[in-house]
């Protein structure tokens, strides 16, 4: 049986870094915690990361690639409501990946220029997409919509997948948050376009809105 090839120390402390800031939250987690996780010394991992902004950056760059790709899909073609349920799950599923950029995203960004920078234009292109989303149902009838209106609507869908963690966190500060809290994210994104679908994207989202409403 062919083995597989050893991970990189490099790799092996984005992976580690990774799953500590979202376990614990960023601003929790040193270096030196990075390091004794890992069982490595703190100058192997100096050798690699000069310090924790490194890091964090590197992996903000993961993310980045990761939206980019998933906020492009949608806007390919003309969707359909059901495009939006796994266009909203496919954006959370990457939230949730990287959530503690979500998590600390006020805290990281008042300190980090790149990240401020960065974000804002993924804030800007997640307002895009979303209204691209609504165009393209007027469009194929499936909802009625001012050109206002879908503006407003693109900016508050944005909102609460921006800071739906949030939101879970302070509504509950000793729950952990999971998969299902993400869910439910996506559910109240798709709620706040419900009243303009009509027909049968409206029948869709009220039959699929059952699952989540007895949850």
């Amino acid at each position: 049986m062919e083995r597989k090839p050893k991970r990189r120390t490099r790799e092996r402390i984005l992976e580690t870094s990774l799953s500590l800031f979202n376990d614990f939250g960023e601003p929790n987690v040193t270096t030196q915690l990075i390091s004794d996780e890992m069982g490595i010394s703190p100058g192997n991992l100096y050798y690699h990361f000069h310090n924790k902004d490194e890091i964090i950056e590197s992996l903000f760059a993961d993310f980045e690639r990761d939206i980019e790709d998933t906020l492009a899909a949608p806007t390919r073609r003309a969707p359909n409501v059901e495009d939006i349920w796994l266009f909203l799950h496919l954006v959370f599923e990457s939230i949730w990946k990287f959530r503690f950029l979500y998590r600390d995203i006020n805290e990281l960004l008042s300190r980090n220029r790149l990240l401020e920078t960065h974000f804002k234009r993924i804030v800007a292109r997640k307002v895009s997409t979303a209204s691209a989303i609504c165009k393209g149902l007027v469009a194929t009838g499936d909802m009625r919509a001012t050109p206002a209106e879908i503006q407003a609507l693109a900016v508050n869908m944005t909102v609460v997948a921006t800071y739906w963690l949030s939101f879970e966190f302070v509504s509950d500060p000793r729950k952990k948050i999971d998969g299902n809290s993400l869910s439910r994210g996506a559910f109240q994104v798709m709620a706040l376009a419900a009243p303009y679908l009509v027909g049968r994207s409206r029948k869709l989202f009220e039959e699929v809105s059952k699952t989540y409403l007895t949850d």
